[in-house]
Parts: structure tokens; C-alpha cells; sequence
């Protein structure tokens, strides 16, 4: 894009008149997203787009570093700490790169029941993300509150069925976030068979209700702006399922690789507008999360997931990144019907109470990476003899789509150029809503040489 416009101030914008500039849209602090994230627009008299830029000012937090010296048995709880809502997420991928690291194989129950936790947290988030975040946009309201009187019947659906994945969460990790009985090696405890057999009941039950969603959002569709952008989608990718807890790492772009070797696909850099790490592979910026799972997987969804795609009108490969929302909402229907699909597998086999496998500290280095809501999350670990970290890594789902958010807003607001300056800062706000960020925990960056000139309202620009 063209030269930055620096604001001095943040203003208030108002809506101007459709037609040619100067308009000037500064979204300051973003809402209905987690942390804090900016968008700065400014468009000339005639109508050319002077600046646009997606700025990330929230204060960079250091996990890789609080985890240094600390036993392997700690680290996974200190890291799901880095998000409150992919907390089981962060314990799953750090497990893997802890097992990875100490050689350490879990049994197959307990991979049944990690993969049934990762489905819950999927459930909390994307049902969190498209009823409470997106829905108010598509139905023309500020918030969710005044859908408890417009539209009660579809809300109180949708709450019931984020309760229920919040119940299910329970059901299998003990506590709906940071949960305590995922540790390396196995579970330190695992539900009953009537919890397992009363949580395949209320999974059914919440089938009715998944489609009343589906059709909900299908009548709004056409409130998400037709915008497409192609680019690279990267994901986890298997043969024999719908890869969310390991598989390999997968691209639109690019042959599939081992997991081992991340860094050549997430390869990171740092911007001037902004605390998180950008991510690019084989162009300039890729996207993860739920539209890039959809994209390489599709056909690997399960029955009920593919019926709901086609209500939604959604196809593979889908470039328009609004339709993030419509992926997550298959995926739900998915979650659901693989959650009970699993669930038999536990009840045939007969659940019984394991011991955690032993471990023996060892020198090792080890690599995980799982499909956490927002995307592809890798943790990578380096062991001493001892069992202590030496060195970590973290490259969260959303530092790697920050570059495309930032690309998607370069090919979208000359489009929106000659719209009014409110309809740009919604359609804007849209779209990077659309990508469900987690902007704090995408946060790593700071500058320590001095040199810096921060733009406005970012604190650092590199490490």
C-alpha cells in the first residue's frame, strides 16, 4: 500500500455521504474481539486509499520465557494460561511436544479422551464466536443484548448450546477451562460410563438445535460482504479423518510436511504496527483456522457437518474470509457428531482408570501442533537431562493470520472506497471479526534495541 497517515489523536468517526474522500475511518481498540487491536483507514479526495492498516498494540506478554528452567510436569499448566479460551488447546499441543520430546506414548484411551476434550473446546469457542460476535452484525445491532428481545427463541437455542459444550468440557477435562486431569502420559482421571453415556444423550439431543442455527445464519448470509481474496490455507491434514488433534501439516500451496518441521511453513517476522509476529510460507501471508480446515479437509467432514455446509451454501475451496463463521459453524455439527461417534469407541472397549504412563527424564527435543479454534497451534520444547526447558516455542493461530488480515484489508477497502465512512468501519470491523482472533495471546514482541519510532499507540516494533 501507499505511505502511512499518522493520527495524533483518536477521534470519534462520522458517517460521511457515500461517494469519493476524503474519508478517514480509526477503529481504536476493536470490539467484540479478544484484546486489543486497531484499524486506521484513510482515503484521499479522490478516492484512492492513502492508508490502510491493521494495528496490534496490545502489551506483549513472554510464556516462552516463564516456562524456561521449569519441569516438564509444570508446563503444560503454565501454558494454558496463555488463553483462557483455547486453554485446552495449549495443554494438548504442549503435551504432544513434552511426549515428543521424552518419548512418551500415550495410550489409545487417552487419546480418545483428548481428542474428545479438543472437540468441546472447539464447541465453546466457535459457538461463543458466531452467537455473541458475529450474530449482532449479521442481524443489525450493536451487541447481543438486543437479541433477547428480537430474536429470543434463536438466542436462548444457541446459549443452550454453548452451555452444553461448556458441560461437556466438564464432563471430560474436570473444569470448563485450565483443566487439570490432561497430564503427561494419560489422564488422572477419566469419566464414567454414565457420564460418557449421558454426554452422547445431550449431544443428540443438540442436533435439532444445531440446524435451527444453520438455518438462522443461512437466512443472514447475505449480510456478509461478497468479498473474495485468494491466498494460502494451512492446516493439519490426515487421511483418516477430519485432522484437528495431530496430522500433518498440510497447505493449499505446498507439499505436506512432518509437523517436525513447522518453521519452514510458519516462518516468522516482525512489522512496526504491531506486537504479534506476522507469518507467511509460500506467498506473502497464509490463513489458519476454520475456513483453511475446511478448505483441505472438507471431504472428510462428517455426514450431518456436510449436509449443514450445503444449508449454508458453503463450498470448498471458499476464498471469502467473512465466511470463517459459516466454517465454524460446520465444524460444530461435526465436533457433535464425532464427539458420539468416539464416545461408543470408549463404551465398547470399556473405560477403565490408566496410571499415567512413567517417565524418565531425558534430554530431548520435541514438536506438537493441534487445531485449536482459531487455527494451527504449535508448541515446540527443548529438555535437559533433567526434565527442565531450555528453550520454547510458541506461534499462535493468531499471529500467523495477522499478514492476512492485513492483506484482506489492502484488497477489500479500495473496494469499499467509495461507500460511507460508517459502512467502511462495519464491513472492516467484519471482516477482521470474522477471523476470531485472540489478539493477547498472539502477542510477542518488543523492542529492546532503542531504535524504535512506535507508530501511534504501539509500544514496541521488533525483537
Amino acid at each position: 500500500m501507499s505511505e502511512h497517515i499518522e493520527h495524533a489523536t483518536d477521534t470519534e468517526n462520522t458517517a460521511a455521504q457515500a461517494g469519493p474522500g476524503p474519508k478517514s475511518v480509526n477503529v481504536h481498540h476493536l470490539t467484540r474481539v479478544e484484546g486489543h487491536g486497531n484499524i486506521v483507514v484513510e482515503i484521499d479526495a479522490a478516492g484512492t486509499v492513502r492508508t490502510c492498516r491493521w494495528e496490534v498494540p496490545e502489551a506483549p506478554r513472554f510464556f516462552e520465557a516463564m516456562i524456561l528452567g521449569r519441569r516438564y510436569e509444570d508446563i503444560h499448566q503454565v501454558v494454558s494460561r496463555i488463553c483462557g479460551i483455547c486453554s485446552i488447546g495449549h495443554q494438548l499441543a504442549s503435551l504432544q511436544a513434552t511426549e515428543d520430546a521424552l518419548a512418551v506414548r500415550a495410550s489409545e484411551q487417552t487419546i480418545i479422551l483428548r481428542k474428545l476434550a479438543l472437540h468441546a473446546e472447539n464447541m465453546q469457542s466457535h459457538l461463543l464466536h458466531v452467537a455473541y460476535l458475529v450474530l449482532p452484525d449479521l442481524l443489525g445491532v450493536p451487541s447481543v443484548i438486543p437479541l433477547a428481545s428480537t430474536h429470543r427463541k434463536e438466542l436462548v437455542g444457541l446459549i443452550g448450546l454453548h452451555r452444553l459444550s461448556n458441560e461437556f468440557s466438564r464432563a471430560v477435562c474436570g473444569r470448563t477451562t485450565h483443566p487439570q486431569r490432561l497430564v503427561p502420559g494419560g489422564m488422572t482421571k477419566v469419566p464414567t460410563v454414565e457420564e460418557l453415556k449421558s454426554l452422547k444423550k445431550d449431544l443428540k439431543a443438540s442436533i435439532p438445535g444445531l440446524i435451527a442455527a444453520a438455518e438462522l445464519f443461512a437466512a443472514v448470509k447475505d449480510k456478509l460482504p461478497a468479498f473474495e481474496r485468494q491466498t494460502e490455507y494451512v492446516g493439519l491434514v490426515s487421511p483418516a479423518e477430519y485432522a484437528l488433534y495431530w496430522g500433518e501439516l498440510g497447505t493449499t500451496m505446498d507439499k505436506r510436511k512432518p509437523v517436525k518441521f513447522y518453521k519452514d511453513v510458519a516462518r516468522e517476522y516482525s512489522v512496526p504496527q504491531s506486537t504479534a509476529k506476522w507469518a507467511r510460507n509460500m506467498v506473502d501471508s497464509y490463513m489458519v483456522g476454520a475456513l483453511a480446515r475446511f478448505n483441505l479437509n472438507a471431504e472428510l467432514l462428517s455426514p450431518l457437518a456436510r449436509k449443514t455446509a450445503q444449508v449454508l451454501g458453503l463450498k470448498a475451496p471458499s476464498y471469502n474470509p467473512y465466511y470463517n463463521s459459516l466454517a465454524q459453524l460446520v465444524e460444530v455439527v461435526h465436533s457433535v457428531e464425532d464427539s458420539m461417534a468416539l464416545i461408543d469407541t470408549l463404551l465398547e472397549r470399556g473405560v477403565r482408570l490408566e496410571r499415567p504412563v512413567a517417565i524418565t527424564p531425558r534430554a530431548g527435543y520435541g514438536v506438537g501442533a493441534v487445531e485449536v479454534p482459531r487455527g494451527l497451534l504449535f508448541h515446540a520444547y527443548e529438555y535437559d537431562a533433567q526434565g527442565r526447558i531450555v528453550h520454547a516455542d510458541c506461534v499462535i493461530p493468531t499471529n500467523q493470520n495477522h499478514g492476512n488480515i492485513q492483506k484482506d484489508l489492502e484488497a477489500l477497502t479500495p473496494i469499499l472506497s467509495g461507500e460511507s465512512e460508517a459502512d467502511i468501519e462495519l464491513k472492516t470491523s467484519m471482516l477482521v471479526r470474522a477471523y476470531d482472533p485472540c489478539i493477547s495471546c498472539s502477542t510477542h514482541c518488543i523492542d529492546l534495541t532503542g531504535n524504535a519510532t512506535p507508530k501511534r499507540g504501539v509500544r514496541f516494533v521488533r525483537v
